[in-house]
């Protein structure tokens, strides 16, 4: 096949890919469950192409090697493997479906000598791992707070600055954080913010004793009827939101019944009166407890969340 013709091949196939980057950016975002399901796509045309259907989709619909085989494919591509512990998401494989056929299966890149597919293969792929490891050099939230301010308005800042980012992960384990610190012989558990409840058969998003803790940046009906459950099984929950969402969680747990039932409080309230009632019983600064309680809240964070850009540094 001649330069010419390689060449337009090579252009035709990364304006397919540009154009599928396009149809799979939702909300400004492409999430990382669609880059390495593009890279893992990449991967099967190294190894066959065309590849037929039959070889790289499962009857279910998943793209082969986008869960058992990822860590190997990534590391591989020199992609940590903490970008992606495995690609979960139903839209993931949808997405991984739709490249192979917009690309025909490899099929135009077919009659191509080896090292001229690999060439346009290896092309395709730079802008994914370009993508990925993007993703590792994101700043963590650095953050300068006035020592001469109260907690409250610390906790206020970190929400707020994390609020474009976070999607409810900051809030999540910065309460995690605080129970950890204020229970010490308490098991406070773990998990992914993203974890629903009812995949991991828990009450809330914390549980101590009779007490269930739902944490959210967002109260919606389904958190409501959620606390709305718990008090009939005898558990006592509470609703922590942001400041500014308070109003909207009262009017919810009334349409709900629960009103009187379910103790209600923001985020940066339940935070800073625990800092300062630590302070006072330990004889110890507002700062040092809060940075105290970051410092658990990062090794929180890293023990199960894969986007280590939200952990906190504050000066």
């Amino acid at each position: 096949m001649s330069n010419k013709l390689v060449d337009e091949v090579r252009k035709e196939s990364q304006e397919t890919l540009r154009h599928w980057i396009e149809s799979c950016t939702r909300s400004g975002k492409v999430s990382r469950n669609t880059i390495a399901m593009g890279v893992v796509v990449i991967n099967h045309l190294k190894h066959k192409c065309p590849a037929s259907r039959d070889e790289v989709i499962s009857p279910g619909g998943e793209v082969k090697g986008a869960r058992s085989g990822l860590g190997t494919i990534l590391a591989v591509n020199e992609i940590p493997a903490t970008y992606l512990k495995e690609v979960t998401t139903r839209q993931g494989h949808q997405d991984g479906q739709k490249l192979f056929e917009a690309l025909h299966w490899g099929a135009k890149l077919a009659g191509l000598r080896d090292k001229d597919k690999e060439s346009i293969l290896n092309d395709l792929l730079a802008p994914l791992l370009s993508e990925a490891n993007s993703w590792f050099k994101k700043q963590s939230l650095k953050l300068q707070v006035d020592r001469r301010q109260t907690p409250a308005t610390w906790i206020h800042i970190i929400i707020e600055n994390a609020k474009d980012r976070s999607g409810g992960v900051v809030e999540q384990h910065l309460v995690g954080a605080k129970l950890e610190r204020r229970f010490r012989g308490a098991t406070v558990p773990n998990y992914p913010a993203h974890a629903g409840d009812k995949q991991t058969s828990r009450e809330g998003d914390f549980k101590i004793a009779k007490t269930v803790y739902h944490v959210t940046a967002s109260p919606n009906r389904n958190v409501l009827q959620k606390c709305a459950g718990n008090i009939r099984i005898g558990l006592s929950p509470f609703l922590l939101v942001p400041e500014e969402q308070i109003n909207k969680s009262r009017v919810l747990a009334q349409d709900e019944g629960i009103g009187q039932q379910l103790t209600i409080l923001s985020i940066e309230d339940f935070l800073s009166l625990n800092i300062m009632e630590l302070a006072i019983e330990e004889d110890r600064d507002f700062f040092s407890v809060l940075k105290e309680i970051v410092q658990i809240y990062n090794r929180r964070l890293d023990e199960v969340e894969t986007d280590l850009s939200l952990q906190i540094q504050l000066s």
